[in-house]
């Protein structure tokens, strides 16, 4: 908790399909998965469920319900229950504010472009106030300035009580967010460790100018 982790590696590496493992939404071919020092295979349904409540991930091309961008983001809160519709509504404008969406409440978010429904994604994963929570390429199709305001939103989380899980092939994202970093490579962990340790100090550059000490990356 209180930590990012940058995961990256380049495209096809299976950074995805790692995040949705993590997310039990994806059953391993081999090896094992623990949540809390407990194999997670094998759960029964009602288990599952309630681990992935804990989670919340963002996909690189999100999906939007076919209703406003407010009910969008609030409708994991009405799934669960717990909330009055006011409640709901106010951490959902809570939520859109924080991802520079104030306003947008109304609006059909399937009209929206690319980047605000990225950003309505999140908001959509962050009201639930996950413990847990996986982004995928989380600032692809941002103009710069979001990309800014949700790289410092994705810190202000990692200060509280939530840890993030950031895949990425942006090695300039991963050393301003991570705290550590592990990269993928043919879908495989093959180093971990502090971020200043893994990324070297090199200058940012291109997926060619990575290195970690002691390995070389074959891309």
């Amino acid at each position: 908790k209180g930590e990012i982790l940058g995961l990256i590696g380049p495209t096809g590496s299976g950074k995805t399909t790692l995040l949705r493992l993590i997310d039990l939404l994806e059953e391993p071919g081999h090896g094992s998965i623990l949540l809390e020092g407990r194999e997670v295979s094998g759960w029964p349904e009602k288990e599952r469920i309630a681990a992935r409540r804990r989670m919340g991930m963002v996909f690189q091309k999100p999906v939007m319900f076919k209703s406003t961008v407010l009910e969008n983001v609030s409708f994991g809160l009405l799934v669960r229950g717990k909330e009055e519709a006011k409640q709901r509504e106010e951490k959902a404008r809570r939520a859109l504010q924080s991802v520079g969406l104030s306003g947008y409440e109304g609006r059909d978010a399937n009209t929206l472009s690319g980047g605000e429904m990225q950003r309505i994604a999140l908001a959509r994963a962050i009201v639930l106030e996950p413990e847990l929570l996986l982004l995928d390429e989380p600032t692809a199709n941002l103009d710069p300035r979001s990309a800014s305001a949700i790289d410092s939103l994705l810190q202000g989380l990692a200060g509280g009580r939530t840890a993030v899980i950031v895949a990425t092939h942006n090695m300039a994202q991963c050393r301003r967010l991570a705290d550590r970093v592990a990269v993928l490579v043919g879908g495989r962990i093959t180093a971990s460790g502090k971020r200043e340790d893994i990324l070297g100090q090199e200058e940012e550059g291109g997926i060619s100018g990575w290195k970690v000490p002691g390995f070389h990356l074959p891309w």
